[in-house]
């Protein structure tokens, strides 16, 4: 093992001492180690970030931006224990922060990615039964991808149906109710994963060999699926290509939740703190987001608006 490959083991240790999540991180750097161990670079550079720019592979400019902003953090850590590191300028890569229009999905087509999912091929039962339960749960509660494979079978009271996340966004931890009917299909998923595999777990979503699933294995399985479903389109070399993502179901939810306010007599304005907090967000603005992001549901909120001030406007 390389110096540099011990120290971003040392670094990630100690930033998930701190609360972070670190899971897409971690595999862009380790990715990023491997070409400098393959280029025989002993120190970080401007010059290898580039070469390994080029020799990654095609995306767009804002996901490179992304990418050396980790990379500068690492390499703002390892030029503290040696000044020969170079810390990668900001500009290195200009890319301003646009988040995409999020998709939208129906429910035709999240009952299609649930039932596929749960046609997966399997050595004993259990990554069907697990993929299928896992997104369906993230399509009824919104959690973010990296908050459903953190938990825990302790996490999760199946009594009193709530969710304990230890592991949210920035280290927060929060604690979520869930309906009934999700309640009732966790107890199913637990009962029968225990089933199968002999014994009880400490992840609560697990493989077939009863392991901790994978953020990236996860991404896998639902793009296969989408390809199946022709949500993406077909890729050779079993490549994601691009479509709807995961996170999208959350955003759905996030979507649905917001335009039953509006097309009811609901008040929005009361009862956004209350999805602010389920959904984890840092800020309310970033809850609100959505009525910009989605046409329809600005197209409600408008309407709403509308009516409020012909009414007050009415002697």
């Amino acid at each position: 093992m390389s110096i540099l490959s011990k120290e971003l083991d040392r670094y990630l240790t100690i930033r998930r001492s701190l609360g972070y999540d670190l899971g897409t991180t971690e595999r862009i750097l380790r990715r990023f180690i491997t070409f400098a161990e393959q280029e025989d670079a002993e120190y970080i550079s401007s010059a290898l970030f580039l070469r390994w720019q080029e020799a990654f592979g095609h995306a767009n400019r804002h996901t490179w931006a992304c990418r050396l902003g980790k990379v500068r953090l690492f390499a703002q850590w390892l030029h503290g224990i040696d000044q020969k590191h170079e810390v990668p300028p900001q500009a290195l890569i200009p890319g301003r922060y646009r988040r995409a229009r999020p998709y939208i999905y129906s429910d035709e087509e999240i009952q299609r990615i649930v039932e596929t999912a749960a046609a997966l091929p399997s050595i004993n039962g259990i990554r069907s039964l697990t993929y299928s339960t896992l997104f369906g749960l993230i399509a009824v509660t919104g959690l973010r991808i990296s908050e459903a494979l953190s938990l825990d079978v302790a996490d999760v009271d199946l009594e009193a149906g709530l969710l304990t996340l230890r592991h949210g966004k920035l280290g927060k931890a929060r604690l979520l109710p869930v309906s009934d009917s999700t309640t009732i299909r966790l107890v199913a998923y637990a009962k029968e994963r225990d089933r199968l595999l002999g014994a009880l777990p400490e992840p609560f979503f697990v493989s077939d060999h009863g392991e901790r699933l994978s953020d990236g294995g996860a991404r896998y399985n639902f793009a296969a699926i989408c390809q199946t479903i022709g949500l993406r389109p077909a890729e050779k070399f079993n490549r994601h290509g691009h479509g709807p993502r995961i996170h999208d179901l959350r955003h759905t939810f996030a979507v649905r939740t917001l335009m039953n306010w509006y097309s009811t007599d609901t008040d929005p304005s009361r009862e956004m703190i209350k999805l602010t907090t389920y959904l984890g967000h840092a800020n309310p603005a970033h809850t609100y987001w959505y009525i910009e992001a989605i046409p329809e549901l600005l197209d409600l909120a408008s309407r709403r608006a509308e009516a409020s001030l012909t009414r007050e406007v009415q002697p």
